[in-house]
């Protein structure tokens, strides 16, 4: 009688084991010998490599003995029904065993992106079906997330009654951005897209794209319409910093601190799209939603010249409603940092 004690037994002594080999040797349905290798699977003491119509199965002994039978991606395409995220990747860690031999800080980075960027597929894409690839390309560990349903930029936009894709891909930056605030905290995607050393969100034309290894940010427009949202996530196996270091550039570690998320960052050029000399009701978009936070760093990288009412709008009005919120700017050229203050000081004036 076939047992899962004799499949161990067996792939121990051969170290690669096929379901057609219990078949024969036992006389078992193929059906039978699948069901005891599934159960083996789900308790960690078999892996499966390849396929599955030319899938194989080893210990993880043999795999480690024999690293070149190590696959070097794993994917999956699952029914959006009952999915729980660390469910999946407990799976995929178990499949993708390149992860076992990575850094303990990379492990916790990766667990941190793939978990939020799934959980969002899950939760809000609508989607039927949700495919990802996890794989080692090199040094660059990488996962992409491909779902097929409403979008998320769309879905930002209609939730929070934005005019476009660009408005809602703006929101996203700020961080607490969320289409279900009392599920989520807005933050998965922030931080997800600062963590790894590049990230892309591809839905119905447009991309936002960040890469940290320059320290830049790009959106684009393209012919190629991918239906749903693509998450694409990468970084070098090779780094040294940890999740906690990227928590802590966005956390106001003081005395009235709760060390919570309470500091953000505003990238103004995506702000300028269409005119240099940007406007109040630019202001009141960069502003809207800031109100969440304790200090908004205003980041003039690129940007030529502000316009009188912009500045008045942030460093007079915004200030007056909201005195406790501290303002901080960062690369201002000369004309920027000329309105700036110039509106500091004539509010000062006024008071």
């Amino acid at each position: 009688m076939l047992t899962k004690e004799k499949i161990l037994d067996l792939a121990k002594q051969k170290g690669i084991i096929r379901s057609s080999d219990l078949v024969s040797m036992f006389k078992v349905s193929r059906q039978y010998a699948s069901k005891l290798i599934l159960q083996l699977i789900q308790e960690n003491k078999l892996i499966k490599i390849g396929s599955t119509r030319s899938a194989s199965y080893t210990t993880q002994g043999y795999l480690e003995r024999n690293p070149k039978l190590i696959s070097l991606s794993f994917s999956k395409t699952l029914m959006n029904k009952d999915l729980e995220e660390h469910k999946v990747f407990n799976d995929l860690e178990h499949h993708f065993s390149p992860l076992w031999e990575c850094p303990e800080n990379i492990k916790s980075i990766f667990e941190y992106a793939f978990s939020e960027m799934f959980n969002n597929a899950i939760e809000h894409s609508m989607s039927k079906k949700i495919k990802f690839v996890v794989g080692l390309n090199k040094d660059v560990l990488y996962f992409v997330i491909d779902d097929y349903g409403i979008g998320v930029f769309r879905n930002i936009m209609k939730k929070r009654k934005l005019h476009s894709e660009f408005e809602a891909i703006q929101d996203l930056l700020k961080g607490k951005t969320t289409t279900a605030p009392k599920l989520h905290s807005g933050e998965g995607i922030f931080f997800t897209s600062k963590v790894g050393n590049e990230f892309i969100l591809d839905s119905y034309g447009y991309q936002f794209i960040t890469d940290n290894r320059i320290k830049d940010l790009f959106v684009k427009k393209v012919k190629v319409k991918k239906q749903g949202t693509k998450v694409t996530f990468r970084i070098n196996i090779n780094e040294d910093y940890h999740l906690n270091d990227i928590f802590k550039q966005y956390t106001n570690i003081g005395k009235d601190s709760d060390y919570g998320f309470d500091k953000t960052e505003i990238r103004v050029r995506l702000y300028a799209i269409g005119g240099v000399n940007i406007s109040r009701s630019q202001a009141r978009r960069v502003l809207s939603g800031l109100d969440k936070f304790k200090i908004i760093i205003m980041d003039y990288d690129r940007v030529p010249t502000i316009g009188q009412a912009f500045a008045d709008e942030i460093y007079r009005v915004f200030k007056n409603k909201k005195p406790d919120i501290v303002i901080q700017d960062i690369n201002m050229n000369e004309a920027v940092r000329f309105m700036v203050e110039r509106v500091k000081n004539e509010a000062k004036i006024k008071k």
